[in-house]
């Protein structure tokens, strides 16, 4: 796969919302509504529809149908857009692969990040967020923000974990973005979680130093550190729950794990069981 090129998010110029019309995608939406607004970026809605035909003319026509079906979820997403004045293109497109062409679609408009809802909270990863959001995860765009469909956004609190992988590096650098251009975030929890009590003077360090990061570049939200000892993924979710996050950012396992090895993974606990939208960030 050719390596992607995309910008933090808090620079973000596109963004690629993923909307199969169920209620699933609701959380999604206002998510991307929301950024659009706070974060002055456009907003490219797109729904896949899967083709099964053999045909050029029947997998024409499974398309032409799909969207006229889709029709009025569309429109209230436009509707929403401009009553928020956000820039919004919509697209419909029929593939054999859906999750490859939501990934290609993302690069062929120049996203910097695609926008996907989650299922449920409970069971596997294809389970826990939906198995084209798990596929899509699988193919390894930089950015891929998760939604639960209930979420309701205030844009103020971002939760950043940080265990010293490449991946978790990238993720402080998103959430230093966050912090330079959106104007509604007002605080910074960055959370390290140790399995062992030795273990905690260099997490204390490495939360101690982005917090630093954060004062050195005089960010209007305040940085929180917090380093914890015990089970990282239920730490997460209770600390994110705790105080009221409204997006956890956390790192990937990289382009060459499909979303079926994530299986027991910390980043796969945290994007299915989340109260809130979680932005995972890969290399």
């Amino acid at each position: 796969m050719e390596r992607f090129s995309t910008s933090l998010l808090g620079q973000a110029e596109t963004l690629l919302l993923a909307t199969d019309g169920s209620h699933f995608s609701d959380g999604a939406i206002q998510e991307a509504i929301f950024l659009g607004q706070a974060c002055g970026t456009r907003v490219v809605v797109l729904h896949v529809v899967p083709i099964e035909a053999e045909s050029t003319k029947a997998a024409n026509s499974a398309v032409m149908q799909r969207q006229q079906e889709m029709a009025p979820h569309l429109d209230q997403i436009r509707k929403m857009a401009q009553d928020s004045g956000v820039e919004i293109e919509v697209v419909v497109v029929g593939t054999t692969s859906p999750e490859k062409t939501i990934v290609e679609q993302a690069r062929l408009r120049k996203a910097d990040a695609i926008l996907m809802g989650r299922h449920g909270k409970t069971g596997r990863l294809s389970q826990l967020v939906g198995t084209m959001t798990a596929k899509v995860i699988g193919q390894g765009f930089p950015r891929v923000l998760v939604v639960p469909k209930d979420f309701l956004i205030t844009g103020a609190h971002v939760l950043l974990t940080l265990d010293g992988s490449s991946n978790s590096l990238l993720a402080a650098q998103e959430a230093l973005s966050l912090g330079r251009t959106c104007t509604t975030l007002q605080r910074l929890t960055v959370i390290s979680v140790v399995k062992k009590d030795e273990e905690q003077p260099r997490a204390r360090q490495m939360v101690d130093e982005f917090c630093a990061r954060c004062r050195e570049e005089n960010l209007r939200a305040v940085c929180d550190p917090l380093v914890l000892t015990g089970k990282p993924a239920k730490l997460i979710k209770q600390t994110a729950l705790e105080r009221r996050v409204d997006m956890i950012l956390i790192g990937g396992r990289g382009k060459s794990f499909m979303a079926k090895m994530l299986m027991g993974n910390v980043t796969e606990k945290v994007i299915g069981k989340a109260h809130c939208a979680v932005l995972v960030v890969t290399a």
